[in-house]
């Protein structure tokens, strides 16, 4: 991804907690609502984004994503759009089973081993899934900073794409619930300015991505 002039910033953010992230419940594309404690992570990375300058923010339109850049816009005082091409991977027939009961499907070692070539049941590929996000990310404008409000593994792949990274190794990325990532874009090469930065210090040394304040 490149811009013909000038240069611009690209910040990613997931959107905060949900009941089902605490449940290691597959979501998709299925609309499920911000806990409190989702809520208050994002008022947390509101008032970090107070120093990044933002322009404007783009957000998936699924409810956990859209409630949460609606919280960080009315804290910055931008106005908030949405782009269907940043909803999560489309899991079919999976949504709103558990990781673990997903872990019974033998479709599912198939997905795990190729996630690249192989769809989710009744979803779709990875390799989709980056291909709709880089899309959506050509909405960025020579000399603007724009939030992206999105979902985990969308930004995964989307980091990929500018770590140069193999798809297929897209899970060894940590994406956080309001994790922020930013990436510069120009004429040449994007460079990555920093990955997965958590506005609550004491949930970064968590070793789950879910859990909130002590």
């Amino acid at each position: 991804m490149q811009l013909d002039r000038g240069s611009a910033t690209l910040v990613l953010m997931r959107h905060g907690e949900t009941a089902w992230n605490r449940q290691a419940r597959l979501m998709g594309d299925l609309d499920i609502p911000l806990t409190p404690e989702g809520r208050g992570q994002c008022d947390d990375a509101a008032r970090m984004l107070e120093a990044f300058a933002i322009d404007r923010i783009v957000t998936s339109p699924l409810v956990r994503a859209a409630e949460s850049a609606q919280i960080v816009a009315e804290h910055l005082g931008i106005a908030v759009t949405s782009d269907t091409r940043l909803v999560e991977v489309r899991f079919g027939e999976w949504q709103g089973m558990t990781y673990e009961e997903v872990a019974s499907d033998p479709r599912y070692h198939a997905f795990a081993a190729d996630p690249v070539t192989h769809p989710t049941p009744g979803g779709e590929t990875v390799a989709s899934v980056q291909r709709r996000g880089l899309e959506g990310l050509k909405l960025l404008r020579a000399g603007e900073c724009v939030l992206f409000v999105t979902h985990g593994d969308i930004i995964r792949t989307l980091l990929c794409h500018f770590l140069v990274t193999p798809l297929s190794e897209y899970r060894r990325i940590r994406t956080d619930n309001c994790g922020l990532s930013a990436i510069a874009v120009g004429r040449g090469a994007p460079e990555v300015k920093f990955v997965n930065v958590l506005a609550d210090q004491r949930r970064a040394r968590s070793l789950t991505h879910w859990r909130g304040r002590p």
